[in-house]
């Protein structure tokens, strides 16, 4: 035979609308952090695993897409500039035409490395290259780009070349080793 006893809690009470009280589950409080914690591993995670292939994919579709309007005349915002860096650059050497077929086939074969990841520490290396060519109207065209009144279109299209800069940085850390992982608790 089994004794039957009252099922008390020594949980703390809560009140409730008629006045009665009734137990609190002890988890309660500490629920909410639960689920922040959980929320947030489960993001660190998810970050740890997709962000550097996100980030090479996303980097590959701009270099493609912007490499890509190169290959037409009057579509790409950036040919005349990429025209006159080259000029400047080789002295004159390369005329405008070779110069933006020469940007569109580099970035274009860029943009399709990164996005497929096949040959991708060449790709990652014509892109280092290329960030010669793409950073240097900083230094080459300062006074057009930058004038007294703050900078122009142009120029703030090159300055956000310095985030696809960093980018590639941490694209290619990856591709050659380095790991992003979680700390160990």
């Amino acid at each position: 035979m089994s004794s039957a006893r009252p099922l008390t809690s020594s949980a703390p009470k809560r009140h409730t609308a008629a006045g009665t009280s009734a137990p609190v589950p002890s988890n309660t409080l500490a629920r909410p952090a639960v689920v922040v914690a959980r929320v947030e591993s489960g993001l660190a995670g998810f970050l740890t695993r997709y962000s550097i292939a996100a980030l090479r994919i996303s980097l590959g579709l701009v270099f493609l897409g912007f490499g890509v309007l190169k290959f037409f005349p009057g579509m790409s915002p950036a040919a005349e500039l990429a025209e006159r860096t080259i000029g400047t650059l080789t002295f004159g050497l390369v005329g405008p035409t070779a110069a933006l077929l020469l940007t569109a086939t580099l970035e274009t074969v860029i943009g399709l490395t990164l996005v497929t990841g096949l040959f991708l520490r060449t790709g990652l290396v014509i892109l280092a290259g290329a960030l010669v060519g793409i950073m240097s109207p900083i230094v080459l065209f300062y006074g057009e780009l930058f004038p007294a009144g703050g900078p122009t279109l142009t120029g703030q299209y090159v300055l956000k070349d310095v985030v696809l800069a960093c980018a590639g940085a941490v694209v290619a850390a990856a591709a050659l080793g380095a790991r992003l992982r979680l700390p160990r608790e």
